[in-house]
């Protein structure tokens, strides 16, 4: 049984839809369909620094929370399907994340869809990994996490980087990972009466405002599922069980599987997309944002470091 608390979750989804019912259109004029109403799911995280740094030139904020190891980060993607979020709809979940883990965290803006479309966000992301190697921080001491279309980032921006040679992260958690553009997934039958926003034919045209006219929707780098994830870090995948995008996550497993990747699934029963965005407020939220912070210190070698006060 949900709590309480989760069903804002719900609530915000069920907005968006009216919200695009009424615009007749998926593609929101780049903002959040219901504004920046997506970050007033969390709550604001005590304790916790922000500043805004060009990284490489791209548009990015730091989140230190007090006392937290600084030469350890979490490289952080906002989801928005490509078109929408941004690093102040998502600060203050990040920052929540990287308060529990005793990190820090570097949120940027990709640029979006329609105005750019892929692979520019993959770029984008490599630029300030890039960014972040070129201040002195090492590699196995940064982890990349993302929700949603960031989940996917979380995945695709280590490809990039690994063909321009550079190393790999410690680990990744993508959450909610959009990474079937093809729409493919059984679960947008199974849970199309539970997930109040995505169904087929909406992530089908999302998908085709990423890609743009002559976008593949099989290209490895916006579809981690034709890509070779063999020798990426240990991935760790959330979910939620009532989203229709459930089985982009369980494909994603399966196939980090099949590649010899160290990867782990949870779904969490009654949730919906990118319900860590409630971190704060429900419970549900809080939990998996506590276990992707144990999981997550143990790969950035913190095992016996304190983490920051809560």
């Amino acid at each position: 049984m949900p709590s309480i608390q989760s069903e804002a979750v719900r609530r915000h989804w069920t907005a968006s839809r009216y919200a695009m019912q009424r615009r007749g259109s998926p593609q929101p004029d780049g903002s959040q369909p219901d504004g920046e109403s997506w970050g007033d799911l969390t709550a604001e995280p005590r304790e916790v620094d922000y500043l805004e740094v060009d990284a490489g030139g791209v548009p990015a904020m730091w989140a230190t929370p007090k006392r937290c190891a600084p030469d350890r980060v979490l490289l952080c993607m906002h989801g928005g399907g490509f078109i929408s979020g941004s690093i102040y709809t998502h600060r203050k979940m990040f920052a929540h994340l990287a308060k529990a883990a005793g990190v820090r965290a570097l949120i940027f803006d990709y640029r979006l869809a329609p105005a750019h479309t892929h692979p520019v966000q993959v770029q984008d992301a490599t630029t300030v990994y890039q960014w972040l190697l070129d201040q002195g921080l090492r590699a196995d001491r940064i982890a990349f996490t993302g929700d949603s279309a960031g989940g996917a980032l979380a995945i695709t921006t280590q490809l990039a980087a690994r063909k321009r040679g550079l190393p790999l992260p410690a680990a990744a958690m993508p959450f909610s990972p959009w990474v079937d553009l093809e729409v493919r997934g059984k679960s947008y039958d199974t849970n199309r009466d539970r997930d109040p926003f995505f169904d087929r034919e909406t992530v089908r045209q999302i998908a085709a405002t990423f890609l743009g006219e002559r976008g593949d929707p099989r290209d490895p780098l916006a579809s981690p599922l034709y890509a070779e994830l063999s020798g990426l870090g240990p991935i760790y995948i959330q979910v939620g069980g009532d989203e229709t995008l459930l089985d982009d996550a369980r494909s994603l497993h399966a196939h980090a599987s099949r590649c010899g990747v160290e990867v782990r699934l949870d779904v969490v029963p009654a949730m919906l997309h990118t319900f860590q965005m409630a971190a704060g407020r429900a419970p549900e939220a809080d939990e998996a944002i506590r276990q992707m912070a144990g999981w997550v210190r143990t790969k950035l070698d913190l095992h016996h470091e304190g983490q920051c006060e809560r």
